[in-house]
């Protein structure tokens, strides 16, 4: 009989579990229908997954479907993150009075290029200053795949400086999604306070297990119940050999 690889081994009922609610279950595919998003919200009730990251126009529904069952997630100065720093306020504060209780906001990409890191780190702080007021977390997401790696590192000390409660890789409609090196460079730059969400291209149970192993406390994706399913699927596997 062959010796199944011990990694598989650890996945069990418990680090499903664990997976399963550090889940933001998200659908912000530009055409997604109202009954699209409908769809996804009660995926998050039936998963129990912890959000369900929705656009902004879909906050109030949302929340009437979840009930406080899961945390409404949305995303501001998405997905480019050029908008200017009172468009992005005007969206939080909006965003916050409909219902949403985490944000996910796009840092300006151009302007921290630009060497402008002064104006990105004020953008991080008056955001967060108004969604801590409300009572909610922030993520600041840094889009890795436009970043060289001490541009990730740089960006990711910036985020926990100014108080972003999570440094979020990848928005999805980037270059690319994220990578484990990504969180290597995003650990050592941050301090243990400040938590990392992977976000973007993360799809197979074995994709999110890799990311749950590398210590991110949040998994940001539009697969959540496929990556679920992968997990029980291989746990029965594994059981059986």
């Amino acid at each position: 009989m062959r010796n199944q690889p011990d990694i598989l081994a650890k996945i069990n009922e418990d680090i499903i579990e664990k997976i399963d609610s550090m889940i933001d279950h998200t659908n912000l595919k530009p055409y997604s229908t109202q009954k699209d998003l409908v769809k996804t919200c009660h995926e998050v009730l039936e998963y129990g997954f912890y959000g369900c990251c929705i656009p902004p126009w879909f906050i109030k529904e949302a929340s009437n479907i979840l009930q406080g069952s899961a945390e409404v997630v949305t995303v501001i100065g998405f997905p480019a993150g050029y908008t200017s720093l009172k468009a992005k306020v005007v969206e939080t504060q909006k965003a916050l009075e409909d219902g949403a209780s985490e944000i996910d906001m796009v840092i300006n990409v151009s302007a921290f290029k630009s060497k402008k890191y002064d104006l990105v780190a004020k953008e991080i702080a008056t955001i967060s200053d108004i969604v801590h007021d409300a009572g909610g977390l922030l993520k600041v997401i840094i889009e890795t795949g436009y970043l060289s790696e001490e541009e990730i590192g740089l960006a990711s000390r910036i985020v926990a400086e100014n108080g972003g409660d999570f440094v979020k890789t990848s928005t999805g409609f980037g270059p690319r999604g994220a990578l484990p090196e990504d969180i290597l460079i995003i650990r050592r730059n941050i301090p243990d306070s400040v938590k990392i969400k992977a976000a973007g291209g993360i799809r197979t149970g074995i994709q999110a297990f890799l990311f749950y192993t590398l210590g991110v406390e949040r998994i940001g994706t539009s697969s959540g119940v496929r990556i679920i399913e992968d997990l029980k699927k291989i746990s029965q596997l594994s059981n059986q050999i």
